[in-house]
């Protein structure tokens, strides 16, 4: 009977989070690509901050404080179209092109007035909001020195975020019908692009100007070009196999129904994506109190790791994609089924990652030249940030599966109401009220995201999240006359 009831629970454990070989052929051609685009381009932003570094520490600490601006840019974008999003995948899962053109259309709008508020905001308060991670304890020159570089990166930086969100705006819905492989390519374009440009540019090579921060800047802008031009003209002239550019552009207009259930399922997304990356940056902000050296330490930290966390990162894509169009389909069953296995999947690759950061982290801050503190700091920072890559792998599958069903609210409660009601408060009070070491701060703080994790399985468990948004919000309904147009 033991036995019996033993391979019950086996066989019950095997269906619900292990998948066929279909199942994961389905996900490693989806995902790969992501990966390889993803792994590509943070190598490079890797290379780049090792260039920036070999010039010195106040140059590579002025651009991480403007890409930790930068982010706060980058995420809101991806929270614009997050919500569209969800309904490109189901449109295309229903077979609906005119539906999906719509939801281009919406996001083209999004990423318009995103951007005419980011850059003025960032030509208003650029210097106020650079300063603010300019308070630790360190040189006074060091610290001018770090205001300067990370203003004029920044205001070079800004002339690329157009050709950056009209690529996402294309990407994102390629991959919402399944196409992995264009995003990839035009991504692979653009960080050789800028690899290449950056040497050139910030060495002064090839009779160039030596123009450091500045050169890598540039660097990156033409990149972004050169990304956009690629995703575009191969899309616009393959517009039999991708349908929704056809006519795209002949109407601004989308219908009012529509419009209005995107705004309602969308909104919470770019709130969450908005106050998210605030968040984030607000908890590197807390810790930049203790130190000039602590900045340059956690620098090296997320550009390393974001080269490790690219596999469970990617995961969200096929999360999105694979649930959302079971969804679209009505194949309620099926969604449930694919987020388990995704979610364990991602668990248990992340855990064999995990254990390759902690062995390589004493070894790779040796890469910048910077001081041995800095490289001590940076070392324990990664092995922290190893140790929890499977729980948040785990928080960001639970997300993207909550989010793929429309359940924005909840997601927004998930990840943004979290960040900012418990772990900033828990690492402000830690850092600002205790006089415990960085050493040990930092890994306390981070007990926050098993709380997060616990709470994302919880949720998905129960499976609320789980609907089909589109089968009443047709093409057919949604276009009936241009009064109910906006």
């Amino acid at each position: 009977m033991k036995k019996l009831a033993s391979t019950s629970v086996l066989s019950k454990f095997r269906n619900t989070f292990i998948g066929d070989r279909k199942f994961y052929t389905s996900v490693f051609l989806l995902v790969l690509p992501v990966i390889v685009q993803n792994t590509i381009s943070n190598f490079v932003n890797l290379l780049d901050n090792i260039m920036i570094g070999q010039i010195g520490t106040p140059q590579m600490s002025g651009v991480a404080i403007a890409n930790q601006l930068i982010f706060v840019c980058y995420l809101t974008i991806f929270g614009g179209l997050s919500g569209a999003g969800i309904f490109g995948a189901q449109f295309f899962g229903a077979g609906d092109h005119e539906g999906l053109r719509n939801t281009v259309r919406f996001k083209l709008w999004t990423v318009t007035i995103t951007l005419v508020i980011a850059i003025a905001i960032f030509l208003a308060f650029g210097d106020q909001l650079i300063s603010l991670y300019l308070t630790g304890d360190g040189d006074a020159t060091e610290r001018a020195a770090m205001l300067e570089y990370s203003r004029s990166y920044l205001r070079i930086m800004l002339w690329g975020l157009l050709p950056f969100s009209l690529s996402q705006v294309y990407s994102g819905t390629l991959r919402e019908m399944g196409e992995t492989l264009l995003p990839m390519k035009s991504s692979l374009a653009g960080v050789i692009t800028n690899l290449c440009l950056n040497y050139i540019l910030i060495y002064g090579k090839l009779g160039f100007p030596a123009l450091g921060v500045e050169g890598a800047a540039i660097a990156t802008v033409i990149s972004r070009f050169v990304e956009l031009a690629i995703i575009i003209v191969y899309t616009h002239r393959h517009s039999g196999k991708f349908r929704f550019v056809e006519g795209l552009y002949r109407t601004i207009r989308i219908p009012r129904g529509l419009t209005f259930n995107i705004i309602k399922k969308g909104i919470p997304l770019l709130v969450n994506e908005l106050l998210w990356s605030l968040g984030m940056i607000t908890l590197t902000q807390i810790f930049s109190t203790r130190g000039l050296n602590v900045v340059a330490a956690l620098n090296i930290t997320s550009t390393i790791t974001n080269l490790f966390n690219v596999i469970f990162i990617s995961m969200g894509s096929a999360v999105a994609v694979m649930v959302g169009q079971a969804q679209g389909a009505n194949d309620i069953p099926r969604a449930k089924q694919t987020a388990w296995r995704l979610i364990f999947f991602n668990f248990c690759i992340c855990i064999v990652v995990g254990g390759v950061l902690i062995a390589l982290s004493p070894v790779l801050p040796y890469i910048y030249n910077t001081t041995d503190y800095v490289r001590m700091l940076a070392t324990r920072f990664m092995q922290t940030s190893a140790i929890y890559m499977a729980v948040n792998a785990v928080s960001h599958c639970s997300y993207f599966t909550l989010r793929s069903g429309g359940k924005t609210f909840i997601t927004f409660l998930f990840d943004s109401a979290y960040t900012w009601g418990f772990f900033v408060p828990f690492t402000y009070i830690l850092t600002h009220f205790t006089n415990l070491n960085i050493l040990m701060l930092y890994p306390i703080c981070y007990l926050a995201d098993i709380l997060k994790c616990i709470i994302g399985i919880i949720v998905v468990k129960r499976g609320h999240w789980a609907q089909n948004m589109v089968s009443n919000t047709s093409s057919n309904e949604c276009i009936a006359s241009n009064d109910d147009a906006l």
